[in-house]
């Protein structure tokens, strides 16, 4: 027995098919579904949602949203993804030393914006970067 798993973005489903195993990078770390999983509703970080097909694994980047599971299906809707595969990984990586080097500058600071949306763009970019190499 298969899930169907449906990673869904504003303007693009990103992934319909089936899969052996999901992880999902929830609030609270990653989350392992196989089938038979019980139903249930989590959010989502940015990070990486991999997908096992037989021996093979996918990577997909995602910014933040939902899953729910529910009789062997996974539904994850997200602010917006991408597939590992179509990521130029050499890109991705100057962009996450990039956001890094951006959000060092707001070590020691107090809270503001500023440093909530640079710690944004950073967690954005090592999931693009780490989906970029199929991890």
């Amino acid at each position: 027995m298969t899930l169907t798993l449906r990673v869904l973005a504003p303007d693009q489903s990103i992934y319909d098919g089936t899969a052996d195993e999901v992880i999902l990078p929830s609030l609270t770390g990653q989350m392992g579904i196989l089938t038979g999983h019980v139903t249930m509703l989590t959010a989502i970080d940015s990070g990486v949602v991999r997908v096992r097909d037989g021996s093979s694994w996918a990577s997909i980047a995602v910014m933040g949203g939902f899953a729910e599971v529910e009789d062997n299906a996974v539904t994850v809707l997200v602010n917006a993804a991408e597939l590992g595969s179509s990521i130029d990984a050499a890109s991705a990586e100057a962009a996450f030393e990039a956001a890094k080097q951006a959000a060092a500058t707001f070590e020691g600071k107090p809270a503001s914006p500023e440093k909530v949306k640079s710690q944004q763009e950073l967690a954005q970019a090592r999931a693009r970067m780490l989906a970029s190499k199929g991890a």
